[in-house]
C-alpha cells in the first residue's frame, strides 16, 4: 500500500452513519415485538464452509502449530446448532467474511441479518421479510411484493427454461447474452444459470417493488428442503429490490444424512476445480443430527438495504471503511 493510497477519512458521512444505527435499532425493535431472540454466535470458527462458491478467511495465531481456524461467512451453522438445542426464534445481526469478493454491491466483510423461526412455511418467511422491508424502507419499497417462480423469470425474460432445456441450449442463450464462448465452455449447468441470472434477469427484478424468486433448481439447494411436491425444485427463495439481490432463504434441511452428502457433494466439486477441500462443520452435522425442529431461515445483506434507503450506488458509500482501507 502506498501513500497515495493512506487515506484515513471514512468512506461515507455522519448522516449515513446515523442512518445506520436507526435501521439497526428498527429491526431490532422489529424482532423484539414479534419476540424473536437476538444471540450473538462466534465469528472465528472451527470449520471453513464447503460451498465452492464462498471462500473463507483462514486465520492462524503467531508461533501456534494448531490448525487454522476461519472467519465465518455466516451464522447460519451455529444458529442451527442453538435451534436443535431449544432456543427458539432466534435472529442475529454480525459482520461476516467472503474471500474474493468486491464490486459495486460486494465487500469482503459486511453486515448480515440472519433470523429463523420455526414450524413455518418458507411462503410465511418471505412475507416477514417484506414487512421488514417496509418498516425501515418505508416508500422506497414501492409497489406490493410479486413473488415469481424461478421457472418463471428465466421464461419471462430470456424465453428460456432453466429446469428443462438442455445445456447446449443454456450455453446458446448465454453466447447471445453476450458472454463469451471461452467463459460458456467453462461453465456448468448451475454456472451458467448463475450467470444468466446475475447478468440478464435479476438487475431487471424489483425496480417498482420487491421480488421474492422462489423455487430454485434442487442442485441449487445448499441448505433448503426439496419441495415434496416436485423434486426438481428446492424450497429457496431470494428477495431483490431495486435490481439488487438482497436475501436469500430456505425452508431448512434437517435430514443429517442428505446435509453430509450434499457437503461431500461440494468437497468434489471443490477438489475438481484445484480449491482448498475443507472438512465438514462436524458440529452442525451431529446437531442436525439431534434433532433440527421443522424451520426457515433467512440471510438479509444490511449494508445493501442501506444502500437502497440512502439511494448509493456502491457499498463504500455506507460503510465507514471498506476492506482496502480498514
Amino acid at each position: 500500500m502506498n501513500e497515495a493510497t493512506h487515506d484515513w477519512r471514512p468512506g461515507t458521512n455522519p448522516e449515513r452513519l446515523q442512518r445506520r444505527a436507526a435501521m439497526l435499532a428498527a429491526i431490532r425493535a422489529f424482532f423484539a415485538e414479534r419476540g424473536v431472540l437476538e444471540v450473538d454466535t462466534p465469528q472465528l470458527v472451527n470449520f471453513a464452509v464447503t460451498d465452492r462458491h464462498l471462500h473463507s478467511a483462514e486465520v492462524r495465531w503467531p508461533g501456534s502449530d494448531e490448525r487454522p481456524r476461519y472467519l465465518h461467512t455466516s451464522p447460519e451453522y451455529a444458529m442451527k446448532r442453538l435451534l436443535a438445542a431449544g432456543s427458539g426464534d432466534i435472529y442475529q445481526m454480525c459482520h461476516v467474511f467472503r474471500g474474493e469478493e468486491h464490486g459495486a454491491l460486494h465487500n469482503s466483510e459486511f453486515m448480515m441479518v440472519e433470523w429463523y423461526r420455526r414450524g413455518w412455511a418458507f411462503t410465511a418467511l418471505m412475507a416477514e421479510v417484506d414487512a421488514l422491508l417496509r418498516r425501515v424502507l418505508g416508500g422506497v419499497t414501492g409497489a406490493p411484493a410479486r413473488f415469481l417462480h424461478y421457472e418463471q423469470a428465466f421464461l419471462e425474460t430470456l424465453e428460456c427454461n432453466p429446469l428443462t432445456d438442455s445445456d447446449s441450449a443454456l450455453a446458446a442463450r448465454a453466447r447471445a447474452a453476450g458472454f463469451e464462448d471461452a467463459l460458456v465452455r467453462r461453465c456448468e449447468r448451475d454456472e451458467l444459470l448463475d450467470l444468466l441470472m446475475g447478468a440478464c434477469i435479476g438487475p431487471k427484478l424489483g425496480l417498482d417493488g420487491p421480488v421474492f424468486v422462489h423455487r430454485y433448481p434442487a442442485s441449487q439447494a445448499a441448505l433448503a428442503r426439496l419441495d415434496p411436491l416436485d423434486s426438481r425444485v428446492a424450497l429457496r427463495f431470494e428477495l431483490y429490490l431495486h435490481g439488487v439481490e438482497l436475501a436469500n432463504g430456505f425452508e431448512e434441511l434437517a435430514d443429517a444424512h442428505e446435509q453430509r452428502a450434499r457437503f461431500a457433494a461440494d468437497q468434489r466439486a471443490r477438489a475438481a476445480r484445484n480449491l482448498t477441500v475443507p472438512a465438514m462443520d462436524e458440529f452442525m452435522l451431529a446437531a442436525l443430527k439431534a434433532g433440527l425442529p421443522a424451520c426457515c431461515g433467512v440471510a438479509l445483506g444490511f449494508d445493501r438495504l442501506l444502500m437502497i434507503a440512502c439511494g448509493a450506488t456502491r457499498i463504500e458509500e455506507v460503510l465507514a471503511f471498506t476492506s482496502q482501507h480498514a
